[in-house]
């Protein structure tokens, strides 16, 4: 692969965990990783080349670390947009049971290159949703993630306690818990790599408390210790779920977790809104990370996230969108700003910086996932994975001249310009480059219009 050098821009760099920004340098990457950064000057005769930087920032590439990618196939629906997490729940169970593989397929193409437009370079899925009778399979996800270019970590998610046995889900969302098993044995076999660099890895992603057994909690943590992969899961996201878990299983969501080995440096959780101080410390302690989806979060009245609380015990938080259908956008950048503003509001002006919001979208997300070592800052060695953003815009006029960081983040008008994942262009002047956009947009709202649109309430 020929030597490409990004020219003259405003590179964001961490400098003793601080933030600051390198003004008109350029950086040299070496088919997928960072060889140098210096002035354009000292590189030039190193490349063939050249991505024009100029009055653009450079940040490394954003990391999303929760996400439902099917979820574009219920954005913004009218009959849960008033509604909290459980009922919410309860009304799209009854539309997610149409899921089949192209429809699994078609969503998360389109939710992926929305991503990618926004600057994230690696994202998470945590898929549990494969309704009894369909032909929906992670390979659908997977398939998305690898036409698009895009470095994926694909959660082999869960469901086995449907409503008959105490759960939230209907009992046509689950699978039966042997299945589940053999099925993530063989996608684990079939896709996991374990390399740093990897492109694709698979994550054990068992839905939540209301809809897995503890069973299945301890077979599928037995499975992830021995195959060296990541667990996820939602905690802690509601207070209905801590009336959940404190009646069936006699503690808070946080000690149900304790309780089955669940808590450890290779688990990271979604929300964790209702944490206690115990609580948090015990996260820290433990170095379990906690994936903060804001705007889901204010979508769904769940409450504020104790994140200054978590940063201030040096936790592991990064950030995620979680589904389209309670965020309905793929902005991380967004996620970052929401961040700012979520946590100001608890605690005042001065709790978060945008440089610290920066980091959750970035190195924070690379601690969740295990892979500092070559994801989540622009350093010599690492991945080539960066998002690229004119500044010399309307939107950013004014803002640029003070501050490129901060205009970048306050200003929130942050479709990226150039995206660019383990060194290749996965998009070119705001478009993606191994995806027809509007095919997509088009074939996602056939199949929503003919499967997806929720039955008529009878009055």
């Amino acid at each position: 692969m020929a030597k490409k050098i990004i020219k003259d821009g405003h590179i964001v760099i961490y400098d003793g965990g601080q933030v600051s920004v390198l003004e008109n340098y350029s950086i040299l990457i070496n088919d997928n990783l960072i060889e140098k950064i210096d002035k354009y000057e000292n590189l030039r005769s190193e490349a063939t080349e050249i991505i024009d930087a100029k009055d653009k920032i450079v940040i490394p590439g954003l990391i999303n670390t929760h996400h439902h990618l099917s979820q574009s196939l219920t954005r913004g629906m009218k009959s849960v947009q008033n509604l909290g997490l459980f009922d919410w729940l309860t009304k799209l169970y009854e539309v997610w049971k149409n899921l089949s593989y192209e429809s699994l397929y078609v969503s998360s193409l389109v939710s992926l290159t929305e991503m990618l437009k926004y600057g994230c370079t690696t994202s998470t899925d945590m898929c549990y949703l494969f309704p009894q009778n369909s032909d929906a399979k992670l390979e659908a996800v997977i398939q998305a993630a690898q036409e698009l270019g895009i470095r994926f970590h694909a959660g082999r998610g869960s469901m086995s306690v449907g409503i008959s046995n105490g759960g939230l889900p209907p009992d046509v969302n689950t699978q039966a818990e042997s299945e589940i098993v053999r099925d993530s044995l063989r996608i684990i076999d079939k896709f996991h790599d374990p390399d740093p660099m990897a492109m694709l890895k698979i994550d054990l992603s068992p839905c939540a408390p209301f809809s897995i057994s503890k069973d299945l909690m301890m077979e599928t943590r037995k499975i992830a210790k021995d195959k060296k992969l990541l667990c996820h899961t939602h905690l802690a996201e509601t207070l209905d779920e801590e009336v959940y878990c404190l009646e069936k299983y006699g503690s808070r969501p946080a000690k149900f977790l304790q309780d089955l080995d669940w808590l450890g440096d290779d688990v990271y959780l979604a929300h964790c809104v209702h944490l206690n101080k115990e609580e948090i410390q015990l996260f820290a302690d433990t170095g379990t990370g906690v994936a903060h989806c804001p705007s889901s979060n204010m979508r769904l009245g769940s409450g504020i996230a104790p994140i200054v609380e978590l940063m201030g015990v040096n936790a592991k938080v990064g950030l995620g969108v979680d589904g389209s259908s309670s965020n309905d956008s793929g902005n991380i950048l967004n996620e970052a700003r929401m961040a700012l503003f979520l946590q100001r509001v608890k605690h005042g002006a001065s709790c978060m910086n945008v440089g610290d919001a920066i980091k959750l979208g970035t190195i924070g997300g690379a601690r969740l996932l295990n892979r500092t070592d070559k994801l989540g800052s622009i350093e010599l060695g690492k991945a080539a994975d960066f998002a690229i953003y004119d500044l010399n815009t309307l939107e950013h006029a004014g803002a640029y001249a003070q501050d490129p960081l901060g205009a970048l983040l306050l200003c929130n008008a942050n479709k990226a310009d150039t995206v660019i994942v383990n060194g290749k262009v996965v998009v070119s002047d705001g478009n993606p480059v191994n995806v027809d956009t509007e095919k997509i947009t088009h074939r996602l709202n056939e199949i929503v219009r003919s499967k997806f649109l929720p039955v008529p309430e009878v009055k």
